[in-house]
């Protein structure tokens, strides 16, 4: 039962919705996926905004869904409610930090699953499980009864299996949402700088976006790398600032995994000169991309630059390396799979500028109709 914190008994005909245990659903604790917040979570009052659509559409909740502790790691495991099992390959990661919900819908047990993303959270595991993730404008969704992780750069967005359930998701994130932009007409394949993807996975982007049909011309994005640092930088001491509660209290401190307590005592140390460099930096790369975006309608690139890892070798992989940058500078992305020569499908990236996600997820039934991938 690693996938569910909770489940329950939707009305039968509805769309199934799995909801990732970071946001408030009333009349159930919200754990965060960790002990130490389980042990003195009471029910929640009130729904979480982000709810409020779903409810009116009549869609049924299915449960909550598990995920790496606190949002706080992209691999997925958890050890303490037990990690979500890889439906591609058990032996595998799952992805994080949305694992449950990535996992819950490429299992079918759920339509549509909402999963947060600070600094890939939905795109990891979408790749890593061969679905459809959107990470949405920074500021879009309402993050109000959402637990936070870093709140400038949180966001909520919708998991499912291909891109018309992505689109049905925002539908329900935010009633009146129509999918009925153009697609892209000029596309750039981005190869960001400082990190080498494995060259099948290149190779598969390389081939869905000829089959695509799409122009394709290619940008250059020499700030990548001092985006992903800095995202690091704020991401830790954000949460650090989130979670302070956790940290002071010695009992609720000793219930947090060790991976995550080791990034929160990092973080609590970030002094406020290197906070504030990071800001500055991002100030910067915001311009940057948004410039890099006047000259193509997208950012093509893959999702994760490896296939999932084995559990056995979860730790240490730079999970986020093409996806953190994305979430400094506040802007929409969609990962989706794609055929690729291995065993596993690879996933590619498209990056829109903000308030995109329509011209997004067209872009993205193009791509998905073109190349080939049958979910299994």
């Amino acid at each position: 039962m690693a996938t569910f914190i909770a489940r329950l008994s939707p009305a039968r005909g509805s769309v199934r919705l799995a909801v990732k245990d970071l946001i408030d659903i009333a009349g159930l604790p919200t754990t965060a996926g960790s002990q130490a917040v389980a042990q003195t979570a009471g029910p929640a009052q009130r729904d979480a905004a982000c709810l409020a659509g779903a409810r009116a559409l009549g869609a049924g909740i299915v449960g909550k869904v598990n995920l790496h502790e606190l949002a706080f790691g992209a691999s997925g495991v958890n050890g303490y409610f037990g990690t979500p099992v890889n439906p591609l390959d058990p032996a595998l990661v799952p992805g994080g930090s949305s694992s449950g919900s990535a996992v819950a819908v490429a299992d079918g047990d759920a339509d549509i699953a909402y999963g947060s993303d600070t600094g890939g959270s939905i795109r990891v595991p979408a790749a890593f499980c061969g679905i459809t993730g959107l990470k949405t404008t920074h500021g879009r969704i309402s993050l109000d009864g959402v637990w936070p992780l870093a709140p400038s750069l949180d966001t909520v967005g919708p998991m499912a299996r291909d891109v018309a359930g992505v689109a049905a998701g925002m539908r329900l994130l935010e009633p009146g949402f129509t999918a009925d932009a153009a697609p892209a007409s000029r596309a750039a394949r981005l190869r960001p700088p400082g990190f080498d993807a494995d060259p099948a996975i290149d190779a598969a982007i390389d081939d869905a976006l000829r089959r695509s049909g799409l122009e394709v011309g290619t940008a250059e994005l020499p700030g990548w790398p001092a985006a992903r640092e800095a995202c690091g930088v704020i991401i830790e001491a954000e949460a650090a600032g989130s979670n302070k509660d956790l940290l002071a209290d010695p009992v609720r401190r000793a219930g947090l995994g060790r991976d995550v307590l080791a990034r929160l005592t990092a973080g609590a140390a970030v002094p406020a000169d290197g906070l504030a460099t990071a800001r500055a930096v991002q100030s910067r790369w915001r311009a940057e991309m948004a410039a890099a975006l006047r000259d193509a309608d997208v950012l093509v690139l893959p999702t994760v630059p490896f296939y999932p890892p084995l559990l056995a070798d979860a730790a240490g992989h730079p999970y986020t390396a093409f996806t953190n940058p994305v979430n400094l500078a506040g802007f929409p992305a969609l990962a989706l799979p794609v055929p690729s020569a291995g065993r596993l499908p690879a996933s590619v990236q498209l990056i829109g500028p903000p308030g995109s996600e329509a011209l997004l997820l067209a872009t993205g039934a193009v791509i998905e109709a073109t190349a080939g991938y049958r979910q299994r």
